[in-house]
């Protein structure tokens, strides 16, 4: 080639590279890393939209079906999504700049003329690739955002768990709540109940402010569960998450009171207990309160008793296995609501320790009711005619059992609790006066006086049971006596009843005649609260919750990318006025 046509191209190709560089580059850079950024921008958006957007469980970031119930978005499902849509997004990226890259090298490199483009091509590729400045920048500060997001609503979120907590204990600490099992072989104290749900019939056993969320649990069908009592926790199906029985319907929003009835085999504890039922029913009816069975069984129970009464008939001998806890739901006017497990074993589990052991409802109890069979006194049957002791024993069945011997028994298994087995009220009702008071011995307990407490209390002293009312004195904080028949004014069975169990002190509806069909009318099961509705989304789709926090971190993904590309316009109108 000839020099001149050489230097010729030289001072050419000098001169493209001058005005590349001077020139174009910069615009052309500038330019370029402006449209490589919007790019990025706008891929990120658009897998932000798709990843965040759906409302079902699949998609580019698949929400897992729990095994119960759905943990809170903010505790795990946020990352998952930031995790989903960074993964994506930067692979597409860098594979998308790198074909730009190639493509662009063999268009402007290809051939002769790549010596002449050199400019250009620089420009293009490192506008490219420094678009991966701002874009990082951009990556960074979506992921600021989405830990702001997070803090700022896990911050509220412990607050509402805080103040949920908070409130559902002073409330449990003010109604002074107790919750335990009536079922056999287990008695435990429970502290939260297991929840059906009543959509699809899975066990939530943690259903309180937490994890799950503060004011609703999302169970895997999609229905919305209340995590308080007074948000309505109570109108959920309970059971024991010890031994999975079914628990009372108002467990947790009203008291549970057990009541053990101690007494030994044939003491007259199954037939007292009917007639406080039926006094305490006549009672609610009167104050226009109420009284339901939990259980069916009970109440069909309960009903062969008064028909077993009413023909004149006796009871059935209780049977040799531990007890179900006979669940009455009591609501008298005021704040008078208890559920009440009465506890009526057969007396042969008070007839050694062992069998007493086995009764660890008594571990709960703050009350008891002590029955007292007189012809089981040995020094009251010493006293008594062969003549009184023919009829005692032809007119009903007699215990054998010393009653300070079954008292003893309880008392030593009471006091291997903490608080040495102190009772705030104990109730001693000796049953069978009205045979009682057709003996010599017992004539003084007829009549006007029959009612006294400190002459039956006196004359329990005289009978042999001394020791056991002065232990009774310093076990229990209130100890009342009682007389008890088949003909005891209901009235008194209920004042002494409602007593004994905290529903209302003595005499505190003393004057309200029950309604003339009281014992007419048995005590039925109907529900005593409204059942949970089932709402939600249903199974195929996320939670609100899930849907609420991806829509929010949905709106700040839009807010810094408007931000971002104003950011852009008005430093690019600043840098190249028109």
């Amino acid at each position: 080639m000839h020099p001149a046509l050489v230097l010729l191209l030289i001072v050419v190709w000098g001169a493209a590279m001058w005005l590349g560089f001077v020139y174009v580059f910069p615009v052309l850079f500038a330019a370029t890393l402006v449209v490589a950024g919007a790019a990025a921008l706008g891929v990120y958006y658009l897998h932000a939209c798709r990843t965040l957007a759906p409302s079902t469980l699949d998609g580019p970031s698949p929400v897992a079906e729990p095994k119960t119930a759905y943990r809170h978005y903010l505790l795990g499902q946020v990352w998952r999504d930031w995790w989903t849509i960074s993964r994506t997004v930067v692979p597409q990226v860098y594979r998308t700049a790198r074909a730009v890259i190639v493509r662009l090298t063999r268009l402007l490199l290809g051939g002769f003329w790549g010596f002449f483009v050199l400019p250009v091509w620089l420009a293009l590729c490192a506008g490219i690739v420094a678009a991966a400045v701002p874009a990082a920048v951009f990556v960074a500060a979506l992921t600021v955002l989405y830990g702001l997001v997070a803090a700022a609503g896990l911050a509220v979120w412990l607050v509402c768990v805080l103040v949920l907590a908070a409130v559902e204990r002073v409330f449990m600490m003010y109604g002074r709540i107790l919750q335990t099992c009536p079922h056999p072989f287990c008695y435990e104290r429970i502290g939260l109940p297991e929840y059906e749900c009543p959509g699809c019939g899975a066990r939530h056993t943690r259903l309180a402010p937490g994890s799950g969320g503060a004011f609703r649990h999302v169970c895997r069908c999609g229905a919305r569960l209340p995590t308080t009592v007074p948000l309505g926790r109570f109108r959920l199906a309970a059971y024991c998450p010890h031994c999975g029985g079914r628990l009372p319907e108002r467990i947790g929003r009203v008291r549970v009171e057990p009541l053990p009835f101690v007494g030994g085999p044939a003491a007259g504890k199954t037939t007292f207990m009917v007639l406080g039922i039926r006094a305490l029913h006549a009672r609610a009816r009167a104050v226009h309160g109420r009284l339901a069975f939990v259980e069916q069984r009970h109440a069909q129970a309960y009903a062969g008793a008064i028909r077993e009464f009413q023909r004149g008939g006796r009871l059935a001998k209780t049977g040799p296995e531990l007890p179900l806890a006979t669940m009455v739901d009591v609501e008298l006017p005021g704040r008078a609501r208890r559920i009440l497990y009465l506890f009526d074993p057969a007396g042969e589990h008070y007839t050694g320790a062992t069998e007493v052991e086995s009764l660890r409802y008594l571990e709960h109890s703050e009350a008891l009711l002590f029955v007292v069979d007189p012809f089981a006194l040995p020094q009251l049957r010493r006293s008594l005619t062969g003549d009184e002791l023919e009829f005692v024993d032809e007119a009903a069945a007699s215990s054998e059992e010393d009653p300070a011997d079954t008292l003893q028994r309880v008392l030593n298994e009471l006091r291997s609790r903490p608080d040495q087995g102190h009772q705030k009220r104990v109730a001693v009702v000796v049953t069978k006066t009205d045979l009682l008071a057709r003996t010599e011995i017992g004539r003084c307990l007829a009549g006007p006086g029959a009612g006294d407490e400190a002459g039956l209390r006196e004359w329990l002293g005289n009978v042999g049971l001394g020791n056991t009312v002065r232990t009774l004195d310093q076990l229990a904080g209130q100890v009342r006596y009682f007389a008890s028949g088949l003909t005891t004014e209901p009235a008194a069975v209920a004042d002494l009843l409602g007593w004994v169990t905290g529903l209302n002190p003595a005499g505190a509806a003393n004057g309200v005649r029950p309604p003339a069909d009281a014992s007419q009318e048995l005590p039925g099961t109907a529900p005593l609260r409204a059942p949970w509705p089932v709402r939600g989304r249903g199974p195929d789709r996320v939670p609100v919750g899930y849907q609420a926090g991806r829509w929010a971190v949905l709106a700040g993904v839009s807010a810094v990318t408007v931000a971002t590309v104003t950011g852009a316009v008005v430093a690019a109108a600043e840098r190249f006025p028109f």
